[in-house]
């Protein structure tokens, strides 16, 4: 799709609102359930705060040239457990959630020192398009599990088993797919560019009514939406540096240790899905974002700011792919919006009622807005390789592997560091391109 709003581009004070609440929207569910899912009583809003510091401190190492959102990072789920596990006090679990974090940035910084010293030539060589392509594709297919999952789920849940039927819920979230892709292929002007919002409207508005009946008439299968969030609702997010200043006092050696073992070597596998990112949001705004602002700088400001972002919220944060398919379909890359966007999270961070009403979108009509968002994160990685001859068998083995590794979700687990399917796929990818290109140039000479 076109661009209708360059990085350069400001439109007026409502539409930038609105387009950062689509943002907003587009990244809730993910930074969010990363707290949920590690437990120990770290709080989703206090990650949502951290996301809009993070990304504020991304925007300003990239001079406002990079128009992407950073998230809670799933990739260090383990780290993060394993800071729990190993931790001598509850507190001293939370010091360790932002210990890990620093020893992550500091790997970054390492990274980016090491990138503005050699340059970014060898990024080019060692993932071409008919690397960097497929390997784009998976961080969109390989979430496609995720997306197909949510679209038969609802939130209402008795002893760990949903009330609602699989097919209420795939009605609702087939309503708001198909009033997402209406609005953006039949829509006009400004209907057009918000189509996540209107989809989620529709489709909350939808299980909303079904919640309704079911509890009328008492009928469990109708209940989707789980409105007793709000009876648990908390109005001040609880910060992650609050609660680990009382753990310094249960600091040892050996846990710092493990606290470097954990979180660093992620770092690098990281490392690998950053570039890919950058490098799918500079085909679609035509840029290359690892030459201006530089990957150096790119690296500087995701490293700190997932640091920054686990100081506050206790997960640290990455660039995300939604945010980047958000770009794709609204075909709005203005940078201005991404700012409104972290200063929005960070503001509904505060208002318990609002974020609680965000937290309640079921997870049925987020998949059915997950299916476009990654789906076009998938086809902008095919269109990488549009101009790749895959009549080269090289080429084309290339290819094969990497879809085959990242769709098979082949990833490897060491200790606490897992190497995801994506980071798997990419490896693998620039180890066959590396060898068979060797084979291709001897036979030539």
């Amino acid at each position: 799709m076109k661009l209708v709003y360059t990085i350069e581009d400001k439109p007026g004070f409502g539409k930038t609102l609105v387009f950062a609440f689509q943002q907003l929207l587009a990244i809730m569910a993910a930074t969010i359930a990363v707290p949920a899912i590690i437990g120990n009583g770290m709080s989703p809003t206090a990650a949502l705060f951290g996301a809009g510091v993070g990304t504020i401190v991304y925007l300003l190492f990239t001079r406002s040239k990079s128009p992407v959102f950073l998230g809670s990072s799933f990739a260090f789920i383990g780290s993060m457990f394993a800071a729990f596990a190993g931790a001598a006090s509850a507190a001293a679990g939370y010091l360790g959630l932002i210990l890990g974090a620093l020893f992550a940035g500091l790997v970054y910084v390492i990274l980016a020192l090491v990138v503005k010293a050699v340059g970014t030539k060898w990024v080019d060589k060692l993932m071409p398009a008919v690397v960097i392509g497929p390997t784009v594709a998976i961080i969109g297919l390989s979430l496609a599990g995720n997306a197909v999952g949510d679209l038969m789920s609802g939130n209402v849940a008795v002893d760990g088993a949903q009330l609602a039927s699989p097919y209420i819920c795939l009605i609702c979230g087939l309503v708001t797919l198909f009033t997402t892709m209406a609005c953006n292929v039949f829509g006009k002007k400004m209907v057009k560019m918000i189509p996540f919002i209107i989809g989620i409207v529709v489709g909350y508005a939808l299980a909303a009514i079904f919640t309704a009946i079911g509890f009328a008439a008492n009928i469990d299968a109708l209940k989707i939406i789980d409105f007793s969030k709000f009876e648990s609702m908390s109005w001040i997010p609880d910060f992650t540096f609050l609660t680990a200043f009382k753990g310094f006092g249960d600091l040892s050696a050996s846990y710092i240790v493990t606290l470097l073992a954990a979180y660093a070597p992620v770092s690098f596998v990281v490392f690998a899905e950053h570039i890919a990112d950058h490098k799918n949001l500079s085909s679609i705004i035509e840029r290359d974002l690892l030459k201006e602002p530089g990957l150096d700088r790119t690296l500087l400001g995701d490293g700190i700011g997932s640091f920054c972002g686990a100081f506050f919220g206790g997960c640290p944060n990455t660039t995300y792919g939604e945010s980047v398919g958000c770009v794709a379909i609204s075909g709005n890359a203005s940078i201005i919006t991404i700012w409104y966007t972290a200063v929005l999270a960070m503001v509904i961070s505060f208002f318990g009622p609002f974020a609680t009403f965000l937290s309640t979108i079921p997870s049925c009509v987020m998949g059915g807005v997950c299916f476009a968002l990654y789906g076009f994160i998938a086809v902008s990685g095919l269109k990488m390789i549009q101009n790749v001859d895959l009549n080269q068998h090289p080429n084309m083995f290339v290819v094969s592997v990497i879809l085959i590794a990242g769709i098979g979700g082949m990833s490897l687990n060491f200790g606490s560091v897992t190497i995801t399917e994506v980071a798997c796929a990419l490896i693998l990818g620039i180890i066959t391109n590396v060898v068979l290109k060797k084979k291709e140039a001897k036979e030539e000479e």
